[in-house]
């Protein structure tokens, strides 16, 4: 069974710095893209940042210059390093991951169960 795990979340005050993490495991020919998407209060969902299999990623230009993604594909994981929070950061982060099925060769989208970034003083 497929299961995509992310871990890394937690209280930082302002300007501090956290670092998310994401596998996928179970039965997995390749991972495609992977990313991570928030949630915030009141908010709906949005992308935060998206990396290719081959390291080509995008980020939401309230991200730039502070979240940089990141890959490891001989494990199917993904990494998210998230400098300079602001409290407008808080949220709930879902660890996004296409994956591809050794067995019928389909792609599908999974996602984690969440982890919840809080930055306040």
């Amino acid at each position: 069974q497929v299961q995509v795990v992310e871990s890394g979340g937690g209280l930082v005050q302002p300007v501090g710095s956290l670092r998310l993490s994401c596998a996928a495991s179970g039965t997995i020919f390749s991972a495609n893209d992977m990313g991570w998407y928030r949630q915030a209060p009141r908010k709906g969902r949005e992308l935060v940042a998206t990396i290719t299999s081959s390291s080509i990623a995008n980020y939401a230009e309230s991200v730039k210059g502070r979240f940089a993604i990141s890959r490891r594909n001989a494990n199917n994981t993904v990494f998210q390093q998230m400098n300079s929070l602001r409290p407008e950061d808080t949220a709930v982060y879902y660890c996004y991951a296409k994956l591809r099925s050794p067995t019928d060769w389909s792609c599908r989208a999974y996602w984690g169960k969440g982890t919840l970034v809080t930055v306040s003083s």
